[in-house]
């Protein structure tokens, strides 16, 4: 039986942000960056486009646009969301719940990782943790 993908597609804009300048924090990020960065992704937009188990995802702010693409079971580069760079290694959680443990290349430094998620309402649930600091974003389809 094969099982259905959820559907990460679309344009996304962020609803609510908890706790983003903690795991800033807890990255180690200085506080004049850390303000940046907050009132930076305060209004990110997010577009995710999909083929099937392999994503693409845009996350545009006012000061820059990242764009990582990957295929869940696959380890991937990218960086940390202080910009250092690591291995991802994604999987499907539960049956609509990516989550993604990411490996420092080099140096040291907490342990982070994000999940992304579909509620059964249709929102996207991005969580990012650094260490126990887990920032919680939700965004619905704009």
């Amino acid at each position: 039986m094969e099982r259905k993908i959820p559907d990460f597609s679309g344009t996304w804009k962020m609803k609510s942000s908890e706790n983003f300048e903690e795991l800033l924090t807890a990255l180690g990020v200085n506080v004049l960056l850390r303000k940046i960065a907050v009132a930076a992704a305060s209004k990110p937009s997010v577009q995710i486009s999909q083929q099937g188990e392999t994503l693409t995802i845009q996350t545009s702010t006012s000061v820059r646009t990242t764009r990582v693409s990957f295929t869940v079971g696959q380890p991937f580069s990218e960086a940390t969301v202080d910009g250092r760079p690591c291995t991802s290694s994604p999987r499907w959680e539960t049956a609509h719940k990516i989550s993604c443990e990411q490996t420092l290349q080099k140096g040291e430094g907490p342990k982070t990782g994000w999940t992304r998620e579909i509620t059964n309402d249709g929102e996207l649930i991005l969580t990012m943790s650094a260490g126990d600091v887990v920032c919680t974003r939700v965004y619905v389809r704009d």
